[in-house]
């Protein structure tokens, strides 16, 4: 695959993903990961996984910080040059808030009205939920590998991501540190780092 096509499916990829994101950055990974794993094949669960955490590490947002470390794995692993990899960062940065701006622009200018408007705030009501569903989604299909082969449906633990009892052990204290404690999620991740580099 030459260069340019890589840009322009990344591009088409990352725009599509922009706009049918309905909930933020962690709404988006199940849709990154749908296409950058199981579409084109560009990355392996656990470079996929690796992005999440590195994302996860870095300031802004987590869905942004995934395209743009995308954009650069894939033109990498293309045997690209080093400022063709920048570019691909930049191009599936772009791409994934596009949407996200242009919708913007047309909103702002159209809220004041629909704000009370009866049908928004049912269609609004419905998106809700469906932003729950999409993150359990990408938690989902970090943990398990889900395969659909002649009529017959595949499930597994996905072991890319959880090997042994260890790292079973490191998502335990991660989950639980995330849900009761007011721990920041980065020195969650950076503990996390921590603890692997101790326990492997």
């Amino acid at each position: 695959m030459d260069e340019l096509t890589i840009f322009l499916e990344l591009f088409k990829t990352f725009f599509l993903i922009g706009l049918f994101t309905i909930g933020g950055g962690y709404a988006m990974l199940s849709l990154i990961e749908t296409q950058t794993v199981a579409v084109h094949g560009w990355l392996s669960e656990g470079e996929f996984i690796d992005i999440v955490g590195i994302s996860q590490m870095t300031p802004g947002p987590i869905g942004i910080n995934s395209a743009t470390y995308v954009g650069y794995s894939v033109l990498q692993g293309q045997g690209a040059e080093q400022w063709l990899c920048v570019l691909g960062s930049f191009c599936s940065t772009f791409a994934v808030v596009l949407p996200s701006f242009i919708i913007m622009m047309v909103f702002v200018k159209m809220y004041a009205r629909l704000c009370n408007n009866g049908i928004f705030k049912g269609v609004m009501t419905g998106l809700r939920p469906a932003v729950v569903g999409v993150i359990g989604a990408a938690a989902l299909i970090m943990i398990f590998r889900f395969s659909i082969e002649d009529g017959s449906v595949s499930f597994g633990i996905l072991h890319e991501n959880f090997p042994d009892w260890k790292s079973w052990l490191i998502f335990a204290a991660a989950f639980a540190a995330s849900m009761w404690t007011k721990v920041s999620p980065i020195l969650v991740i950076v503990l996390a780092g921590i603890a692997g580099l101790i326990l492997y």
